[in-house]
């Protein structure tokens, strides 16, 4: 490659051959038109609810002061708590939040795949799920929004990797977590170091592909499971740190039937994997033969 004489100027043009340029040149320089500034994606962020009457006012105040150009869709299961009245509330307060509210408890998969289709129809190309019991912190959101703008398709707010922590939670539960997360890794074949994570970013245009009325979990599962399928699609992936908070106000919705699903349909998707993967070792020896 041939080197820049001695001299040069930082954008590329030799300060020693600066008289030999055109005055036409110079003119057409100076009314060039600047280069376009790209337009900011527009960002979605999904909070499912239910009975979380004592923390929504409060999450959404904090999602509206860290991501004030994001528009928030609270998916609300019906809560006899009246947790959608105080969103509203929030939404005639704040402005830039919707409310969706759905007649019964159908499971978080199947709440989340409601505010995504809801996201999808309007065009956001970006669209952020969290938990609406303040153990994803706002502050994070940036971060996420940030890694789909520089070209991931999946960002994981992680537990789980360097920087990540958690709070309060018994040693037995972060036993658990990370053990069903190495298992996932295992099983499956990515590199995520925590598939079960809530508090993550999707491209939108990726997510569209996905026939979310085939998506079969909840809780834990439903998180791997939308993993697992960006992973499947080739999808770049990616992981920041985050430190989760066990909840300190409403009732925990973890149960050990929300455990027992993620690991059995991990099993399922791992041995399906690898019997495909045999039967196409199979064919491929055949017609080699």
């Amino acid at each position: 490659m041939k080197q820049p004489q001695e001299g040069a100027s930082t954008d590329g043009a030799a300060t020693s051959h600066g008289s030999d340029r055109d005055d036409s040149d110079e003119r057409a320089l100076d009314h060039a038109a600047p280069a376009p500034i790209p337009a900011p994606l527009r960002q979605l962020v999904v909070l499912p609810t239910y009975n979380e009457a004592l923390n929504v006012e409060e999450i959404l105040g904090r999602i509206r002061a860290a991501v004030p150009s994001a528009h928030v869709l609270v998916v609300d299961d019906g809560s006899p708590d009246g947790t959608a009245d105080l969103a509203d509330k929030q939404r005639e307060l704040l402005g830039g939040i919707d409310v969706l509210r759905r007649t019964e408890k159908n499971g978080l998969g199947a709440a989340y795949c409601a505010g995504f289709r809801w996201g999808l129809e309007r065009d956001y190309e970006t669209i952020v799920e969290m938990d609406a019991d303040l153990s994803h912190d706002p502050l994070v959101l940036p971060s996420l929004f940030a890694a789909i703008d520089a070209g991931a398709d999946l960002v994981i707010g992680s537990r789980w990797v360097e920087g990540g922590s958690v709070v309060d939670w018994p040693r037995n539960r972060e036993l658990i977590s990370r053990a069903g997360n190495w298992y996932a890794r295992v099983m499956l074949g990515f590199p995520l170091r925590d598939a079960t994570a809530g508090f993550r970013a999707y491209r939108g245009s990726i997510l569209g592909t996905l026939d979310l009325t085939g998506v079969r979990s909840s809780g834990y599962a439903f998180q791997v499971e939308m993993a697992y399928r960006f992973h499947r699609l080739g999808a770049t992936m990616s992981e920041v740190p985050i430190t989760f908070r066990e909840r300190a106000r409403g009732d925990s919705k973890m149960s050990w039937r929300i455990v027992g699903e993620a690991l059995t349909l991990v099993t399922i998707w791992g041995v399906r994997d690898r019997l495909r993967q045999c039967s196409e070792w199979a064919r491929r020896r055949r017609d080699r033969a």
